[in-house]
């Protein structure tokens, strides 16, 4: 895979570290489990959007864009990094944030919320839930091109071909830090949500014909829409790199029991997995994305899913100021436990 051919920018001068975590693997009893530290990412706060912005903010800037204009939810990851990799860039960002659960939206919020402000967004926009986002999206570059602004669309996550060209190169990092330090995962396990990440995982590593197997554990719809969603995705991706052999729909792994009520919506195990790499590991995960991706990857290893001598790989998404808007809901568990 030829990955120099496309225009790219560096937010991160370094490969993120791959680390065993020795006091989960102890306290769970196996599996040997790593993770990829794609919370160290460069920009405001790093996360995985960071990768996909690389590469869509240099096609941003090779088509005279003067306002990056994206849309997320009330506490998008996604949208704290877009709005970060355009300061960076002295470019204009105005957001999108869809009201996925009613009134959950606070423009005086802690998480993502205050790093909106703090960053200085041009605009927030707040529409109800079910919208249409793609049209909200191309409504408001239409009131900016009236305006003679030059606007560019990223859509939610970052998770067209494009932005999944930067988990592409993550598995590429990825499968070169394993040789490095002789370490062979038998699988990987990744969040899956907008599809950008799990997409770039899967053709990066069938492409280069791993064989390790990739789970991903939605975070939003249940199991086969979700696939098709990777599915789709991956197709557009494998074409992009001119892949002669794309990746099969057999190859998408999704689980989806971990999704609790909803999107963004508290689950029991997402507390439990919290609080437990926090007390572990000192690592921090996200409520939304890795807190529920982590809590699946511990019911997996309590169900028997890996062997006790198997080395599984999780990757770190990052998302972790959206944790600072659950305060209460983690402290109130933490207190009923005494």
């Amino acid at each position: 895979m030829n990955l120099a051919r496309f225009s790219r920018r560096r937010y991160t001068p370094y490969k993120t570290p791959i680390e065993f975590m020795v006091n989960l693997t102890k306290k769970l009893g196996g599996p040997n489990v790593f993770i990829k530290r794609d919370d160290l990412l460069g920009l405001a706060a790093g996360g995985n959007k960071t990768r996909k912005l690389e590469f869509l903010m240099a096609d941003a800037l090779e088509k005279g864009a003067d306002t990056i204009i994206t849309c997320g939810a009330v506490q998008s990851n996604h949208c704290r990094l877009t709005l970060a990799a355009s300061v960076k860039e002295g470019l204009k960002c105005q957001l999108i944030l869809e009201e996925r659960v009613a009134g959950s939206y606070h423009p005086d919020a802690n998480g993502n919320n205050y790093l909106f402000r703090l960053l200085g967004v041009e605009s927030i926009k707040v529409v109800p839930g079910g919208s249409n986002m793609l049209e909200e999206l191309d409504k408001l570059a239409k009131e900016l091109e009236q305006q003679g602004r030059k606007p560019y669309i990223i859509p939610g996550g970052g998770s067209n071909e494009i932005g999944a060209l930067g988990y592409v190169a993550c598995a590429e990092e990825l499968i070169e830090q394993a040789f490095e330090s002789g370490t062979n995962f038998d699988y990987i396990v990744t969040p899956s949500g907008s599809a950008g990440t799990h997409a770039g995982l899967i053709t990066g590593l069938v492409g280069n014909n791993t064989n390790i197997p990739l789970i991903g554990i939605s975070v939003s719809r249940k199991k086969e829409p979700q696939i098709e969603v990777v599915s789709n995705l991956t197709l557009k991706l494998c074409n992009k790199l001119g892949m002669s052999h794309p990746v099969s729909k057999k190859e998408i792994i999704v689980y989806d029991d971990y999704v609790g009520a909803g999107y963004s919506l508290p689950t029991d195990g997402m507390v439990e997995a919290v609080q437990m790499l926090a007390r572990t590991e000192a690592i921090l995960m996200d409520p939304v994305y890795t807190g529920k991706a982590m809590a699946g990857l511990i019911d997996l290893i309590r169900k028997g899913h890996f062997n006790k001598n198997d080395n599984v790989l999780f990757i770190h998404t990052g998302g972790s100021p959206a944790l600072y808007a659950y305060m209460d809901i983690i402290l109130e568990s933490q207190n009923s436990q005494g």
